[in-house]
């Protein structure tokens, strides 16, 4: 049978159309192609030819650039202030980026800890569909044309009804903040420590540089004495020339005692968190007050340690976290109850050929309960139980491992101090000697009744008992910082709540 002359234009177009429709998706096909060759994100990277070269590519361009033009957030340090030790602590506690890292981490594990609490609450979605379907029937012994267009609008609601292992994903999400809470206030503690080991450790370079500077003064007062005296014919020119290797020798660890001193400076300038070379300047060691003694027992500070580490609650939260993964795992072996729930308004309209153009509306809705129990899995569940009830025990052993070696941590910071209080009472009494020694000896060599050796020998007793003098109280400092850092006790002090 012939087509009626609008049934063959009407083919005629529909060819047409398909025809344009093809060639365009066939250049749109050679286009994406072509970029994809032509682009180096596609080519792998080639690697060097022999192990002896390093391992260049066209990204290493990029990423230097994109170092380059990092920033790292910057604060100010007046260079014309002296920082106390609880300014410092204060400025690393702001600024160093490891606090920061462990806020973040807080915060992400909080955003988790929300995100299982939201089990408890049913979820409602919007659905606005549209669909538009043009297809042709077979009436009689023609095909005829028709178009239908669908659009929905509808809400959606879900809820688990019975799901037994919510709550222990819940439990194990809030132990898991508690984990990170305490891991922020342990980095706080290890800032704590380091500001502080790094302050004594500038005071102490400080202190040696002016030590090393007045046994300087002291060797050229030799020198200058030796020489006086051989002008006057009562020394020998030995003598002089071993003045002089005195005065260069205390000229050599007065280089390096300034040396130490910038080194210091940068590391504190570093645990504050500020570049190396910003320059801090820090209030003298009699701005300190050093304790004489300690009054508590060695048995009270480690059960004082026991109960407030951060470190050691860190993984008593973790043991909980492992506790509540072993109930989940548990949870599997019973049903899951869920409901859904789907209503809207619906609207279609259609065309046939031939025919006049229809429409209607419609609510229409479905509702849904599924109950799922898994019956066999081929021992996953099993597998799964025991899995997390050995890594529970893990945890136990681990949380008294860690109590070990906190009260073994403890009780050698507790005799370090004991030890450093014993050694700077013998530094003090040490330099006293050694300076009542020098200026005995180099009064006594101006009068001829001692030789230069004597001087130079007690010159180099007296620089000897100044370093052990700054080390010994250095050393008590650190002792004492150790030992409070051991037990906890930095937190109770400095650290503040909140933000990094």
């Amino acid at each position: 049978m012939n087509d009626s002359p609008a049934q063959q234009n009407n083919k005629d177009y529909d060819h047409k159309l398909l025809m344009r429709v093809d060639t365009l998706v066939l250049r749109l096909c050679l286009a994406v192609l072509t970029l994809l060759i032509a682009s180096p994100c596609v080519r792998a990277q080639q690697a060097p030819t022999t192990p002896a070269q390093p391992w260049t590519s066209s990204y290493e361009q990029q990423i230097k650039n994109e170092n380059r033009a990092y920033q790292s957030p910057a604060f100010t340090v007046d260079p014309n202030r002296s920082y106390s030790l609880p300014e410092l602590i204060d400025l690393a506690e702001q600024h160093n980026p490891q606090t920061r890292f462990a806020w973040e981490r807080a915060k992400a594990q909080a955003a988790a800890l929300g995100i299982a609490r939201s089990e408890w609450y049913p979820m409602l979605g919007a659905i606005l569909a549209g669909q538009v379907d043009r297809f042709a029937l077979l009436i009689d012994a023609a095909f005829t044309r028709q178009t239908v267009s669908t659009s929905d609008l509808a809400l959606t609601l879900s809820y688990s009804i019975l799901d037994l292992g919510r709550r222990p994903r819940i439990q194990q999400a809030s132990a898991q903040l508690l984990a990170a809470n305490f891991g922020f206030n342990d980095t706080h503690r290890n800032i704590i420590y380091q500001v502080r080991q790094a302050y004594y450790i500038v005071l102490a370079a400080a202190a040696q540089q002016q030590a090393a500077e007045a046994n300087l003064a002291n060797a050229q007062a030799v020198q200058s004495a030796a020489e006086d005296r051989l002008a006057n014919g009562l020394a020998t020119r030995p003598d002089v020339l071993e003045a002089q290797s005195a005065t260069a020798q205390a000229q050599y660890n007065l280089q390096t005692a300034i040396g130490a001193y910038q080194n210091a400076r940068g590391d504190l300038a570093t645990a504050i968190g500020a570049p190396a070379t910003v320059a801090v300047q820090v209030e003298p060691v009699t701005s300190l007050s050093i304790p004489d003694t300690i009054e508590e027992s060695v048995e009270e500070l480690i059960a004082r340690a026991l109960q407030q580490r951060p470190d050691l609650l860190q993984q008593v939260a973790d043991l909980r976290a492992r506790e509540a993964q072993v109930k989940q795992a548990k949870s599997a072996y019973y049903p899951t109850l869920t409901t859904s729930v789907l209503a809207g308004q619906q609207y279609l309209s259609g065309f046939q050929e031939q025919f006049p153009s229809t429409q209607t509306s419609l609510f229409a809705g479905s509702a849904s309960a599924t109950l799922s129990w898994t019956i066999f899995d081929g021992g996953a569940r099993r597998s799964s139980v025991v899995q997390t009830e050995a890594n529970r025990r893990a945890a136990a052993a681990q949380v008294d491992t860690t109590r070990n070696q906190v009260a073994d941590e403890v009780w050698r910071a507790y005799f370090n101090v004991k030890t450093a209080f014993r050694q700077r009472e013998a530094a003090a009494a040490l330099l006293q000697s050694a300076q009542e020694s020098y200026n005995a000896a180099l009064e006594a060599y101006h009068y001829g009744v001692r030789n230069l050796l004597d001087v130079t020998s007690a010159q180099q007793v007296l620089a000897q008992a100044r370093s052990t003098d700054i080390a010994a109280s250095t050393q008590l400092l650190t002792a004492l910082a150790t030992l409070s850092f051991r037990t906890g006790d930095l937190l109770g002090t400095n650290t503040k709540a909140g933000k990094p």
